[in-house]
């Protein structure tokens, strides 16, 4: 039968075929069709006959074609052919669709439907054959019936594929089906109905069916919607994190986790490349990538970003058209997250409406984390990203050339958290991936080499972690550190400390650095630069402190901790530590060269000595050795000779020009410092040991006699022995001037350290003390004479005394002993000490100065000074006395008892609390709790763990308290305006301390708010103070409209109204306002206040603007975006309506001018910004179902009656009070024009805020036309129309102004420069009308 049809197949006419297969039993074709298509003989030439001889013009054989087409496809579908015969009827049948008529095509589509909605496809081969049949049918120009519908092809095709995405689809042939849609042309519409319904299937299928549907997804995105691909893809992995996130952090115990974390990873890592190779084909899918995420940023940031779109941006950043777009976006949002965050900590009004999000932060550091499953294509955008922020934000450059140096906790600054943020995200990806650490080193060691101008603590601390982290890695890294140390000449000396202490760890384990690095260190020695060689000695001071020496005692007195990674490196065996030994003799000996070069190369190895020894016992002997030798070169051994040193040996000169070459007040301070640590730490064990030589020990009784005769001979000595007195030259330009300067810096230096020496040998003997004393006065007077000299001086800055060299465990165990030691056996011989007022002023002042020192640089001069640990303690120490002192001598009973020149010591201690809670909140924020435990002397220690830092913090507050409250009711004439602005600012300080939500801090509020309403004082500075304090305080318990309102109410009534003939009702809600103090002390504060609050408003009308316009376009309707009593929008309006009294107050109120009335004008500008800010939001929700909220109208009619009108008569008060300012003083003509043209061009200046804020009005009023006309509500009912602001020329008064100048040139010019005064004369009339005018 088969070779039948094929040969009438064959002939030229298909009659006779048509005829026989007519004739032919329906299910014997079938039969035959199907057993030579199993066997594969030649089923595509039978089937070719058969369609050639069932044409469509015939009902037959039509009705046989569609029989045959359907079960062809059954044939297909059951699996049982070849795959070769099977593709050969597809495409036999792919060939025939187009020749079918509509109503079969649109049968074949409902067959299918069908088949899929029941899951009765087998294997899915024929849905190839789908977007054939439907691309036919869109095709069809004829109306066809569907259901009870008559309806074009193009139409029948969109109603087929609804049908198609509404059913169930196998989750088999999901992506098959996906894939049969980029075949099929396709609408807009319907590419969104197809794309939605692939969307809602992501959530049924397994994971790993989903990054091939992914694909597809993208391949069907480029036909359109792409916007909604993006948007659906990013949401479900969304929220995908978000479950499994959840699943992770709860029950432990609980094992049902949905999908493995491992799994999730990679998956989301194979979307990721997905996208990415789309976008680098497409580059319109990056342009949408990039414009979803900045419209979320102007929302609501959490609804758009999360790690899986910041992994997927940091990928796009390779492609090199979007590398710059990326990461400036990336930066952008990082910093406005950090910035939003601090907003919303600083306000209580903002906390209440909205809740903090999660920060950017934590989902690029969890990006950073989830990095490790193979994620290469994202790590070397995390790289670029982290330098970016580090280098963007890092600290700046300020005067005199310092760096801002932020310290752990300092600065919460959005920017500081952004370079930390840079820091952090370099540091986590360096310890997961091992391929990228190389080039990461290599980054931060280009930088801290190339960036000498700039500050790179930041990059010092990010090179020190790592190095930590992984010492024995980064041994393979090595050639790049040694090609670094090469600079180190070359490199600002605080870089190179920074440099070596980093790698410190890795001269541990890596011989060949070590000595690359000695090799350098010894060239910079003999450089000619300064700083080489003082490079140099910082160098090797580092080698000497942590290369030990075997029977040095143990690590465990060391100021900076060794790291675990390094303990495991530096074992401490017999070799090792001979071979260290004989390695730190080596280096003692090139560092004792030094000893022979200029004083700064000198001090640096006295302040590092001491540090050495106490790391490095063994080496004692040898550096002890060195200090005395060095100290006899300007010992006089002579019992009787007086000075007992030799002073004019320390200074030299050369040429005409002297200089300190032997800093001898540090070579005795270091000598002080190491005798003491000898003698408390190595003395006991030697007396144990009982073997030492005697020689030895000769080295250090020698020291201590010299530095006895010293102190001996030093009591006795006159001003005269050194050559100085009062009538001493001091000058700094002249060589005799300089020589004394220098010899009294000596002195002053030699008796500091001779107090501090007496005092550790004392045992409280009066002798000893007697001494101090004598060495105190000695130092007071050469101190004076230096005081003196300064006042009568041209500059104060002529003469500069160095910072003390007392440590600060001196100063504090002495400030101990003269304020609070109250043992009975100390009392005689402290009394000596306490005989003197100015001793004790002194050590105060050394304190201060101490303290001040580790504000500005982040540690203190001195022993233990960088170890933070016990400057903390001294801290402590030094504030427990400060406290007691202050609380038991007041000030005034202080002043009452004595009148003495100098500072009140009560007041120096109060300034010392003031500086010290400011560096303790500033450098040691996490120990604040500890800080407050260690000044509450009465606690018992039982205790410490109940009681919470508020509570501590309230107990101090209440001291404070009392004393400022003292101090507001003494006389006038006792008032002490300093010692209030210092109680403000300790008060102010602890504050900060108190949980906002406890009944402490309300307390602090009210207290606060009493004493500001209740008192009246006329110095402004402490006016100023106090408000600061109660808004400070206030901001945090509500927001502070209604005290603005308050206080703009008390300006009004002191100062007066605009309008002369309008007598003002004084109001008193806060006494502080007074007429010395409303302006322009109050009025400015509270004008910044109001910015304040204008711009947390603008912050709340942006996130608002964002959620409505992503709900508008998810919901489709503008109507139902937001309803009307939204609690973000219901407080705006309150605050805007709140202010809107406040300016009404000040705008009437008779403002002097300058600062205040230009504060004024521009915050009345900001007040009009926002309000049209906020008619533009109304404008876009504004539809047919939802009007203008009643208290909207309100706003509107308050800001149209209360406001505008009076602005405008404000600016006519201004511009008039400025055109009287123009009256000139002098008498002379020429005078005359000369103060005209000055005040001209101030008031022009002065001006400019003027037609800002009338353009802001005019805007305001703009939008309130087009949001009348919207909303059917005339708005503009309550708006005067605005004063008409045309300039006119007045014909009189310029006819005088020409006469004036006529007469003017003609008294002072004669005939030949007249034509000179003829040039100048339009622009001088051109501002005279001006002036005029604007009058």
């Amino acid at each position: 039968m088969d070779e039948k049809i094929l040969s009438l197949a064959a002939e030229k006419t298909p009659d006779k075929l048509q005829e026989f297969l007519q004739n032919l039993k329906k299910d014997d074709l079938l039969n035959l069709l199907q057993n030579q298509t199993v066997k594969g003989k030649a089923a595509g030439a039978l089937l070719r006959a058969i369609f050639k001889g069932s044409p469509c013009s015939e009902e037959a054989g039509t009705r046989r074609r569609h029989k045959i087409y359907t079960f062809c496809i059954q044939l297909v579908e059951s699996g049982d052919l070849q795959k070769e015969v099977a593709s050969e009827i597809i495409g036999l049948l792919m060939l025939e669709a187009h020749s079918f008529p509509g109503p079969i095509l649109v049968g074949l589509t409902n067959e299918f439907i069908d088949a899929i909605r029941e899951g009765s496809l087998i294997n899915g081969r024929s849905l190839e054959l789908l977007p054939i049949i439907l691309t036919a049918l869109g095709t069809k120009k004829e109306n066809l019936t569907y259901g009870k519908d008559e309806v074009s092809g193009e139409e029948c095709k969109k109603k087929l594929i609804n049908a198609l995405c509404s059913s169930r689809w196998d989750q088999k042939y999901v992506i098959q089906l996906t894939s049969m849609f980029k075949d099929v042309p396709l609408t807009t519409e319907e590419l969104e109905f197809v794309m939605e319904k692939v969307l809602k299937i992501f959530s049924k299928l397994n994971l790993q069916e989903i990054p091939p549907l992914v694909y597809q997804l993208l391949i069907l995105s480029s036909k359109g919607s792409k916007k909604r691909a993006l948007e659906g893809i990013i949401a479900f992995f969304n929220e995908l994190d978000e479950q499994h996130n959840e699943e992770h952090s709860g029950d432990e115990l609980l094992d049902l986790v949905t999908v493995p974390s491992g799994e999730l990873r990679h998956v989301e890592g194979t979307i990721i490349l997905h996208i990415v190779f789309a976008i680098k084909l497409d580059r319109d899918l990056g342009r949408e990538l990039l414009k979803h995420v900045k419209t979320g940023q102007q929302g609501d940031p959490s609804k758009k970003l999360c790690p899986f779109t910041i992994a997927l941006l940091l990928s796009v950043s390779r492609i090199q058209r979007f590398e710059e777009q990326v990461l400036d976006l990336l930066k952008t949002c990082v910093v406005k997250s950090f910035k939003d965050i601090q907003l919303l900590q600083g306000s209580k009004f903002l906390q209440n409406l909205v809740c903090q999000n999660s920060c950017v932060s934590a989902m690029i550091l969890e990006v950073v984390k989830n990095s490790v499953h193979s994620w290469d294509h994202v790590t070397q955008g995390l790289v670029e990203f982290g330098f970016i922020l580090m280098d963007s934000y890092g600290p700046k450059k300020i005067l005199e050339g310092k760096a801002i140096e932020t310290c752990s906790g300092l600065f919460r600054a959005p920017v500081h958290q952004a370079c930390k943020l840079g820091a952090n995200i370099l540091l986590e990806t360096f310890k997961i991936h091992e391929m990228i650490r190389q080039e990461i080193l290599e980054q931060v060691l280009n930088r801290v080499v190339t960036k000498t101008s700039s500050p790179i603590s930041h990059f010092l601390d990010l090179l020190t972690s790592i190095v930590t982290y992984a010492p024995l890695v980064l041994q393979s890294c090595s050639s790049k550190i040694t090609e670094t140390f090469d600079y180190l000449s070359f490199l600002p000396l605080q870089t190179v400390q920074g440099l070596l202490k980093a790698v410190q760890p890795l001269l541990k384990v890596s011989m060949s650095m070590r000595d690359s690095l000695i090799l350098v260190l010894r060239k910079a020695m003999f450089a000619s630069q300064l700083a080489a060689r003082k490079s140099a000695v910082a160098g090797f001071l580092l080698l000497l402190k942590n290369f030990k020496v075997l029977g040095s005692l143990s690590s465990s007195q060391c100021s900076q901790s060794i790291g675990v990674s390094q303990v495991h490196v530096d074992v401490h065996n017999r070799y090792n530590s001979v071979a260290n030994e004989t390695f730190c003799l080596e280096i003692l000996d090139s560092l004792r060269r030094c000893l022979g070069q200029q004083a700064d190369v000198r001090i640096m190895l006295y302040e590092g000595f001491y540090d050495v020894l106490r790391r490095n016992s063994q080496l004692a002997h040898s550096v002890m050795q060195t200090l005395l030798s060095q100290l006899k070169q300007f010992y006089e051994p002579k019992p009787d000779l007086l000075p007992p040193l030799k002073l004019e040996a320390c200074i030299v000169t050369q040429g005409d020009q002297s200089f300190l070459q032997e800093p001898l007040a540090q070579l005795l301070c270091c000598i002080h410092h190491c005798l003491a640590w000898y003698k408390s730490k190595m003395m006991p064990l030697q007396q144990q040991q009982q073997e030492e030589e005697e020689e030895e020990e000769g080295f250090y009784q020698a020291l201590d006699d010299m530095l006895e005769s010293i102190t001996n001979r030093m009591v006795k000595s006159e001003l005269e022995d050194f050559e100085l007195d009062k009538s001493s030259d001091f000058s700094q330009t002249s060589d005799t001037g300089i020589r004394n300067h220098f010899s009294a810096l000596l002195v002053m230096g030699i008796c500091e350290v001779l107090i501090e020496y007496n005092f550790s040998i004392s045992n409280f003997s009066k002798n000893k003390f007697e001494d101090m004393l004598s060495l105190f006065l000695c130092y007071k007077k050469v101190s004076d004479i230096f005081k003196e000299k300064a006042s009568k001086g041209k500059t104060k800055l002529a003469i500069k005394t160095n910072d003390s060299l007392l440590s600060m465990k001196f100063v504090s165990d002495l400030l101990s002993a003269l304020f609070r030691d109250s043992t009975q056996s100390h009392e005689e011989s402290l009394s000596v000490l306490r005989s003197s007022n100015d001793f004790m002023r002194y050590t105060v002042s050394v304190a201060l100065q101490k303290v001040q020192q580790l504000k500005e640089t982040g540690h203190v001069s001195g022993p233990d000074g960088q170890n933070p640990d016990k400057v903390f303690q001294n801290l402590c120490d030094i504030t427990r006395v400060l406290l007691w002192r202050y609380t038991s001598i007041p000030t005034s009973v202080e002043e009452s008892g004595k009148k003495e020149k100098g500072k009140n010591i009560s007041l120096l201690c109060l300034e010392g609390l003031q500086k010290i809670l400011d560096a303790v909140q500033q450098f040691y924020h996490p120990r604040i709790g500890h800080f407050l435990r260690a000044l509450d002397v009465t606690e018992n220690s039982g205790e410490e763990a109940e009681v919470s830092v508020t509570q501590r913090a309230t107990f101090q507050i209440r001291q404070f308290q009392r004393a400022l409250l003292n101090l507001l009711t003494c006389p006038e004439e006792d008032f002490n305006s300093k010692e209030a602005l210092l109680l403000i600012s300790v008060l102010f300080n602890l504050s900060k301390l108190l949980e906002p939500s406890s009944p402490q801090f309300s307390q602090m509020l009210s207290w606060t708010s009493k004493i500001c309403k209740e008192n009246s004082l006329e110095d402004a500075s402490v006016c100023k103070g106090l408000l600061h304090l109660h808004f400070s305080l206030h901001v945090l318990y509500k927001s502070p409209v209604s005290l603005l309102r308050d206080l703009s109410q008390d300006i009004h009534g002191q100062l007066g109204d605009i309008d002369q003939d309008v007598e003002v009702e004084k109001t008193n809600h806060f006494a502080l306002v007074t007429l010395k103090t409303a302006a322009p002390t109050v009025c400015l504060l509270v004008l910044s206040q109001a910015e304040k609050v204008l711009e947390e408003v603008d912050w709340l009308i942006t996130k608002l603007k964002g959620q409505v316009s992503q709900e508008i376009l998810s919901e489709e309707a503008s109507s139902q975006a937001v309803p009307g009593n939204h609690p973000l929008e219901k407080a705006i309006i309150i605050q805007l309506g709140t202010l809107l009294t406040f300016f009404h107050e000040l705008v009437q109120t008779a403002l002097p001018a300058g600062s205040c009335v230009d504060a004024l004008l521009k915050d009345l500008c900001k007040m009009y910004t926002i309000l049209t800010a906020l008619v533009k939001y109304h404008l876009q929700v504004c539809g047919s179902s939802r009007g203008i909220p009643k208290n909207m109208e309100k706003l509107v009619k308050l800001s149209g009656s209360h406001l505008t009108p009076l602005c405008y008569s404000f600016i006519s008060y201004v511009q008039n009070k400025k055109s009287k300012s123009l009256k000139p003083a002098g008498e002379k003509k020429k005078e005359k024009a000369a103060a005209v043209a000055t005040a001209m061009a101030k008031v022009l200046r002065e001006m400019k805020p003027i037609p800002n804020l009338i353009f802001a009005i005019e805007q305001y009023e703009k939008f309130l036309i087009h949001l009348s006309k919207k909303s059917k509500v005339n708005l503009m009912q309550h708006m005067k129309l605005s004063t008409s602001r045309d300039f006119k020329i007045k014909g009189h008064i310029l006819d005088t102004v020409l006469q004036d100048q006529e007469e003017e040139e003609g008294i002072e010019e004669g005939s030949e420069s007249e034509h000179g005064g003829q040039k100048e004369e339009p622009a001088r009339k051109k501002r005279k009308k001006e002036t005029k005018c604007l009058s």
